[in-house]
């Protein structure tokens, strides 16, 4: 055979070879993990009195699309894990994202920003049909901003499930270099701050229909008071207990929560001031009490109320301030589509007497896939 002939036919064999084993390693690539894309969208009617003391009434329509990939995969020892990113509502920036490694039995990791802290399974954990008393609200329900300093570039432990005496235990621990409960992505590290780091842990025991879970978190406060003392001055500590019970279509819940942000009030603080959580100085606590019916397989109503109380912890301050909130709310769904609503009452919003009060009513459609 000619010379130039035989280089020719290798070269092609060679060509066809490099073809056949770059996509048998694509192949086995795809194998070993996949990602996914699951993602939805609210449209919403909201109308009522604004909690921010004013009396201001307003009615309009707002949308909320959110889109989150998710990619998995498996070693050969069994160990998994796990890449989560989520867009934001104009889906030009991130909202959250983690990194979580399961082992079989030795419990798993979570790297994460923005999700994934262990007292987002702790806080307002009553049941409701659609959002918690703290949606319209957030900066005014002392339950929903428990441990969410957590959120900054933390590393959570979750244990295993142990099993008692019939009953599940599992516990939660977490570290953060930098509680602040800022944002920092591309592989970026937090500077300095106002705090210095923080620590959460938590236990989750369920025993039959009933579900028991109790959390706490602390961050270090630095900051010095006039620059030479830190007499007003302390770590912060958050916490929180709640109870679940189950029976048939039936769901009640009860939680307790304290939220002390280490700094003391130094003037007279009036039933009639408004109140911002870890600004003002003392101590906020808090309960909720929470009732679900699932009247069928589609459709849910649930009733709760909280009340939040403010103790100034001063001898100069005067009395206690409760802000209460009730709601009422429902969800129906058909599929991928759902119609949510609540009514949300809040009395004494930011714990200020003089305060008007805030009704808020909320309906939504929403669509997922």
């Amino acid at each position: 055979m000619n010379t130039n002939k035989k280089e020719y036919f290798m070269n092609k064999f060679k060509k066809i070879g490099l073809t056949a084993l770059a996509g048998s390693l694509v192949a086995v690539s795809a194998q070993a993990g996949e990602l996914t894309v699951t993602g939805g969208a609210n449209i919403t009617l909201k109308s009522g009195t604004a909690a921010s003391g004013s009396n201001t009434s307003s009615r309009g329509i707002g949308t909320d699309k959110d889109v989150a990939f998710k990619g998995s995969g498996e070693l050969d020892n069994g160990t998994t894990f796990t890449v989560f990113t989520a867009t934001n509502d104009s889906q030009t920036d991130l909202t959250s994202g983690y990194i979580s490694v399961a082992t079989p039995s030795f419990g798993s990791f979570l790297m994460g920003n923005h999700s994934g802290a262990a007292h987002y399974k702790y806080d307002e954990e009553v049941p409701t049909a659609y959002e918690q008393l703290s949606d319209p609200s957030g900066n005014l329900m002392p339950a929903n901003k428990v441990g969410d300093f957590m959120d900054n570039n933390h590393i959570t432990y979750t244990s295993p499930t142990f099993d008692l005496g019939g009953a599940s235990i599992t516990f939660d621990l977490g570290y953060a270099s930098d509680a602040n409960d800022t944002e920092t992505g591309d592989g970026g590290v937090p500077g300095e701050g106002t705090y210095g780091t923080g620590q959460e842990a938590g236990v989750t025991i369920s025993y039959d229909a009933l579900k028991i879970g109790v959390y706490g978190a602390e961050r270090e406060n630095p900051t010095k008071t006039n620059g030479t003392t830190q007499d007003a001055v302390q770590d912060e500590f958050n916490g929180v207990w709640y109870a679940k019970y189950s029976f048939g279509p039936v769901s009640i819940g009860y939680s307790e929560s304290y939220l002390d942000s280490g700094v003391s009030e130094t003037q007279t603080v009036g039933t009639t001031t408004a109140k911002t959580l870890r600004t003002s100085g003392g101590i906020f606590e808090g309960e909720q009490i929470g009732i679900a019916f699932n009247v069928n397989d589609n459709f849910s109503v649930s009733y709760s109320e909280s009340t939040e109380t403010y103790n100034a912890q001063s001898e100069a301050a005067s009395q206690d301030v409760d802000q209460k909130t009730d709601s009422i709310q429902f969800a129906y769904s058909m599929g991928g589509m759902s119609i949510k609503a609540y009514q949300i009452e809040i009395e004494n919003p930011h714990m200020d007497e003089d305060a008007d009060d805030s009704k808020i009513t909320e309906i939504a459609l929403g669509l997922a896939f």
